[in-house]
């Protein structure tokens, strides 16, 4: 009956117009550490990495609104993220994906793989010839596999550090991954590492499925970057709901979320620019002119700019007071 099953799914896979040669291609390394998990509050999906190998996201991290995420590694085999995704939607469990998967793959003991679904179902594998330090965890909602480690005590360190995590599923992810590098991560160091988080249900947008899609292709410190891209990528997030605000008249909402994207980057002149500008439109004058002087002293081009957002309803201050504005 096994057999059969494969079989059945694998015409599946053929109808949708995947070569089975694919599987069997030869593919480039990826040895490294990787976590999939969900946010059981919001039902968001995760999955990130990081690697001794450039673009590491652009291979091994896999993620579909509504679906579930994958993450593929070790001599990696690219089809397991879309054929792994497909899978899902026919109404497999991770374990019966990955099961499929690898009864059609001859590379099947150097492979290292991870699957979730949208209700938090979760399994992984590890193929016995994966290099050492290797192995994986899974858990509640998540699972952490990791290959070529410094050590074999990397990937428990990733589980501890998220089950113990607060913040959103990127954040908890992120400081897994944290976990992973200060217990001594790849052992052949540091390049390049991916975050990548969908929403549990799909909006049938995909630029709104993607809650988080954020990528190091190549530093000396991935990790680290990592963790100011998350911050600003944060702060963008507040800018978005304070535009949303204005959009809808209400800037006083729009005022506290500009001022939150201010406190994740406070160097951040257009963040400022944009507070100072609500400030104006609230009637807060003297506070708004003492942020906007600064900023143009630091560049003038958005003085230049400031007297535009008034045919745009962006800027609603009287002309007495845009001209006391461009005096500064």
């Amino acid at each position: 009956m096994r057999l059969l099953f494969v079989l059945f799914l694998t015409l599946i896979l053929s109808i949708q117009g995947i070569s089975q040669q694919m599987y069997l291609k030869k593919e480039p390394f990826a040895h490294t550490y990787s976590i999939v998990a969900r946010d059981t509050v919001t039902g968001e999906m995760g999955v990130a990495v990081q690697s001794h190998w450039f673009s590491v996201g652009s291979l091994v991290t896999w993620g579909k609104a509504g679906v579930g995420v994958v993450a593929t590694q070790s001599f990696i085999n690219p089809s397991f993220g879309p054929r792994g995704l497909s899978l899902l939607e026919n109404g497999l469990t991770p374990k019966l994906a990955i099961e499929t998967l690898l009864a059609l793959d001859e590379g099947r003991e150097v492979r290292q793989l991870a699957i979730l679904d949208v209700n938090g179902n979760v399994d992984a594998y590890t193929g016995k010839n994966c290099i050492e330090a290797a192995g994986h965890i899974v858990g509640e909602n998540f699972s952490v596999q990791a290959n070529l480690m410094d050590k074999n005590t990397v990937w428990p360190a990733m589980a501890k550090a998220f089950k113990k995590s607060k913040g959103s599923l990127a954040e908890r992810m992120l400081a897994a991954m944290e976990a992973a590098q200060n217990e001594g991560g790849d052992i052949r160091g540091k390049q390049s590492a991916a975050i990548l988080v969908v929403k549990a249900k799909s909006t049938g947008n995909s630029w709104e499925d993607k809650v988080v899609d954020l990528r190091i292709e190549d530093n000396e410190n991935p990790i680290k970057e990592m963790r100011r891209l998350l911050t600003i990528h944060t702060a963008y997030e507040y800018m978005n709901k304070g535009d949303l605000a204005v959009e809808t008249g209400n800037n006083v909402l729009a005022k506290e979320h500009y001022m939150n994207a201010q406190k994740l980057n406070p160097t951040n002149l257009e963040m400022k620019y944009w507070y100072a500008i609500t400030l104006a439109n609230n009637g807060e004058m003297i506070e708004a002119k003492a942020i906007l002087k600064e900023i143009f002293k630091q560049n003038s081009k958005w003085k230049e700019l400031t007297p535009r957002l008034i045919k745009s309803n962006l800027l609603t201050v009287s002309e007495e007071q845009l001209q006391e504005l461009l005096k500064l």
